[in-house]
């Protein structure tokens, strides 16, 4: 992590990471490169799908059953391409997530089987500014995501049977969330950022226009690493950071 104001952990201080997210590629447009660099640097991380991604893609002949199939084979080869080979899907109906107990208790029991020192999640505030990172999918994640960190997953009379099929409790050091609005921690991507594209092209099923995507994309990270104050062709990730110790 670089670019920070204030504290932040720095990889090397990193054992284990989660994501978090609703969606198949959520992680890959917010948070690859990032990823990539964590990897690298011998961090463990595990991959979290809430959804299948069922209601995604263009093509109406492909059934929404077999839409969920092809959504976790493209978002585990994205995963490999940063690195990363442990993947949890919930399998939860894309579109119909809601925040609440019971995905609070399922992520809470992920944190105390991952036992991260960071999580990574989506914003659980709505930005009318960039609709597309508001999907309700998105924020119901998040805010359940964010619970599960504090106060769920470290409490022991929280979800108590957890505690009973032996999985202790568990505190997350920080929370890392991408694609916020106002981030306060950029890293700079630029050595991972071929990683980050190769892994969102693996997603097909959803790019009915690739170059026009990787475009957005890559005007996205460029903008971001000046708002960072990098060099020129640099791209980054922004995140906010919150201390949840």
């Amino acid at each position: 992590m670089a670019h920070r104001v204030g504290r932040v952990l720095s990889n090397d201080q990193i054992e284990r990471a989660l994501v978090i997210t609703a969606h198949p590629d959520d992680v890959d447009f917010g948070a690859a490169g990032t990823v990539a660099k964590l990897t690298d640097d011998g961090v463990s991380v595990t991959y979290c799908v809430v959804t299948d991604g069922q209601a995604g893609g263009f093509d109406d002949t492909i059934p929404r059953v077999q839409m969920a199939s092809i959504r976790r084979e493209e978002q585990t080869r994205a995963a490999n391409c940063v690195g990363v080979t442990e993947l949890i899907f919930l399998g939860l109906m894309d579109g119909s997530v809601e925040a609440g107990l019971d995905l609070r208790h399922t992520l809470s029991r992920v944190i105390r089987e991952v036992r991260p020192t960071v999580v990574i999640t989506q914003s659980p505030e709505l930005n009318l500014k960039r609709i597309y990172a508001s999907h309700p999918d998105h924020l119901a994640v998040a805010e359940s995501a964010i619970a599960a960190v504090y106060p769920d997953a470290r409490n022991p009379y929280a979800f108590p049977d957890l505690l009973t099929s032996g999985l202790e409790p568990w505190s997350v050091d920080e929370v890392w969330v991408m694609g916020h609005h106002r981030p306060d921690a950029h890293v700079d991507i630029s050595a991972s950022f071929a990683r980050k594209i190769e892994a969102l092209l693996c997603h097909a099923s959803q790019h009915p226009d690739p170059a026009r995507m990787v475009e957005r994309v890559s005007e996205w990270n460029a903008g971001l690493a000046i708002e960072a104050g990098f060099g020129d062709g640099s791209y980054a990730e922004g995140f906010l950071v919150v201390d949840t110790r």
